[in-house]
């Protein structure tokens, strides 16, 4: 989707002011769509009425968009109504939140029941994000609330309690008590986090676990599982993560299928436990076992140790006790590790930090996130394969400072974890967006570089190969690795494989030491070289020309307006065939009279013009540089190093808007547009040198010049 200087720049400038004000924390979380949870439970009660959310109200547009859109069928009998509605004295929580709460309704959202199932087992975790004292009875105002994880920020959420429903039974999630509201009230505040209910529909578990936390996902395929994974996934749940397994099919079906042994392909399931029992009289003394929950409530593995196997004969009535075995068609079984990796894939495992889970210690690891966008035509590089763009995506630097406290193979190395996750992609799903194929790359700074905050050229990734970089380039949210590197600078690539895919990221790095990472963001300054203007006896045959257009058209006041300004250049810009431009627009010749306008007269005398002319005669021979093929335009990714020529040094976000104000639909600039974007750099560097008198580089501004600061540019 396309973003706005105006709209996407102003929203970002808010956010990272707000981030300095400690908004988007645990203990201040930003509020979704502006609402304020107790301000507006506490009007409520004042009218003694119920809430109603116009932000994700009763409607087919809170339900979908396609499938449970205005033309489908399926939507026509849903009523939306509150759990008093329901069922006679509801409950917000009954007994406790449990893994039994959560039953899959009519919606493909397993991925996130799963997430929620392994959320229930860390009671901190869990009211973190369901903030307990809500119920029906006391404070009641038909309001709730519920905190995510979203992109970096901790986010509130709040809703109504009009639940869908079909004949009074719940169409989505709901719990296996009748009166209980938790589970529902949670899925109804993600669904409008993401839009609708139906954009929830399939995903991959780890999204919805990383949204309950804000930690990191690493994934094992089973085939390629190391030798400790049991250790792994033992200490990882003792640690509080959170882990979800999945078995894949190997045709890609519309509905998940079901197996003779009773599991289901395609299906997200929830790890809740790993033990290891000893078993009476029987030739293995020590079973491992691991115990997983079907989000659907029903539907169990047939196989052994299966709720009525003959398997249990052998455990002790204490082993029994001890891992709560009952037999109940509850969607929640147990299994043998054995089986387990036989039968299940892949095993993802989502780290509230990225700790070593071989190593017996537990280490507190450092993180840094940074935000980012690939813009189409300026920092949309894509991949390695596309060496003529791949430079212009951002570029992260990684300095790694401090070695690992336990050195592997006496080797001097640092360890961290890279998580690139693209943003908003489920969001947008209404608007035919999909998740992109994204990866990264590492490369290692030189020595003599170190330091250095340029952005890193073409020629840097010509002539040198990655140092490391994501197993593949996959559509996932997230693409996730651990490395380990020598101490010192690297530079980080995020990119999407193809180049030209517009969208945002978050970047985020989890290391063991004192390392840090940043966005390679060159200083923003400008070099202001003004010819000095010929004397007469040096005029050259074309200076002449214009010195005697120029008294044509200016007539004895020798001024002339941006009218007759854009005469004269396109008389002598028409006699430079090599440009092929059709001449310069009368709003580009108004930015230069503002630029050279030294006494605010609105016109230019001849002094002022040669000034002006003496400029466009050096940016025309930059723009002839990069106008390699004379198609009278220059590609959008070269406008990098012609701005940088014309003596402006910018940062990533500046390149952006000038690609979205200045290039056409192929992403390229021609020659009227090259000259306006440098006519308003240089007008805009100038204004504000003239504001900051002390050079501290930062200005106030009235109102009042502001606006006569913006609007004669």
């Amino acid at each position: 989707m396309p973003y706005t200087p105006s709209g996407f720049f102003c929203d970002r400038l808010i956010r990272e002011r707000e981030r300095r004000d400690g908004e988007g924390s645990l203990s201040k979380p930003l509020r979704f769509s502006g609402q304020d949870f107790t301000a507006l439970k506490q009007e409520c009660l004042t009218k003694k009425c119920l809430f109603e959310d116009d932000t994700f109200p009763a409607s087919v547009e809170s339900l979908g968009y396609k499938e449970l859109g205005h033309k489908s069928n399926k939507v026509k009998n849903i009523v939306w109504k509150r759990p008093k509605e329901i069922c006679e004295n509801p409950q917000f929580i009954v007994g406790g939140a449990s893994r039994t709460d959560i039953c899959q309704g009519d919606l493909g959202d397993c991925w996130l029941l799963a997430a929620i199932a392994c959320l229930t087992l860390n009671e901190k975790l869990l009211y973190r994000v369901v903030p307990q004292e809500q119920s029906f009875s006391e404070g009641y105002g038909g309001i709730f609330h519920f905190q995510f994880w979203r992109y970096g920020d901790w986010v509130d959420v709040v809703i109504d309690d009009r639940i869908p429903t079909f004949n009074s039974q719940l169409v989505f999630t709901k719990s296996a008590e009748r009166n209980e509201f938790w589970s529902a009230l949670l899925e109804k505040a993600y669904a409008k986090l993401h839009g609708s209910y139906e954009a929830l529909k399939g995903g991959n578990t780890t999204e919805a676990m990383e949204d309950f936390t804000g930690g990191v996902t690493e994934f094992y395929e089973m085939k390629e599982a190391p030798k400790e994974l049991y250790k792994i996934m033992k200490k990882a749940l003792e640690r509080g993560s959170m882990m979800g397994c999945s078995i894949d099919s190997l045709v890609p079906a519309r509905f998940e299928t079901r197996t003779v042994t009773g599991l289901v392909k395609g299906h997200a399931y929830s790890v809740t436990a790993v033990e290891e029992c000893k078993q009476s009289q029987h030739k293995e003394p020590k079973v491992r076992l691991v115990r997983l929950r079907n989000p659907w409530g029903q539907v169990e593995w047939n196989g052994p140790w299966s709720d009525n196997s003959k398997e249990w004969v052998s455990l002790s009535k204490g082993e029994k006790d001890k891992l709560q075995h009952q037999s109940a068609e509850d969607g929640e079984f147990w299994m043998a590790f054995d089986d387990f990796k036989k039968n299940y894939t892949k095993i993802e495992i989502c780290n509230l930090t990225p700790d070593a889970l071989e190593d017996d210690k537990i280490h507190k690891w450092t993180v840094s996130v940074n935000e980012g966008r690939w813009v189409r035509g300026c920092s949309a590089g894509g991949c390695r394969n596309y060496p003529d763009t791949f430079w212009t995506n951002p570029q992260y630097r990684l300095r790694l400072l401090e070695e690992d406290d336990d050195p592997e193979d006496n080797e001097v190395a640092c360890s961290f974890v890279i998580a690139l996750m693209q943003k908003n992609r489920r969001k947008e799903r209404k608007m035919g967006a999909n998740l992109f194929t994204i990866g990264f790359a590492i490369y290692e700074v030189p020595k003599e570089m170190h330091g250095n905050k340029q952005h890193m050229q073409k020629d840097f990734f010509l002539f040198n190969s990655s140092k490391a970089r994501c197993k593949s380039y996959i559509n996932l949210r997230e693409v996730t690795q651990r490395f380990r590197l020598s101490p010192g600078e690297y530079v980080i690539i995020p990119s999407t494989y193809e180049p030209h895919q517009e969208g945002e990221f978050i970047l985020r790095v989890f290391s063991e030491k004192r390392n840090t990472s940043e966005e390679i963001e060159n200083r923003i300054e400008a070099d202001h070289p003004v010819p000095a203007p010929a004397n007469a006896g040096e005029e050259s045959e074309e200076d002449q020309q214009f010195r005697s257009l120029f008294q044509q058209i200016a007539g004895d006041e020798m001024e002339i307006t941006a009218n007759e300004l854009k005469n004269v250049l396109n008389s002598i810009v028409s006699k430079h065939k090599d440009l092929n431009t059709e001449g310069f627009s009368l709003e580009c010749c108004r930015s230069m009279i503002s630029l050279m306008d030294m006494d605010g007269t609105g016109r230019l005398n001849l002094q002022e013009f040669r000034h002006l002319w003496n400029k466009i005669k050096q940016w025309q021979g930059i723009f002839q540089h990069y106008n390699s093929d004379q198609a009278s335009s220059i590609n959008s990714y070269e406008m990098r190093n012609a701005v940088n020529d014309a003596g402006f040094r910018l940062n990533n976000q500046l390149y952006d808007i000038i690609t979205m104000r200045y290039a056409n639909e192929s992403m390229n600039i021609d020659f009227d547009s090259f000259i306006s974007c440098l006519v308003r750099l240089e007008a805009m560097f100038r204004a504000f040198q003239a504001f900051d008198q002390d050079g501290d580089g930062t200005i106030r501004l009235s109102v009042l010049e502001w606006l006569q600061l913006t609007m004669y540019a």
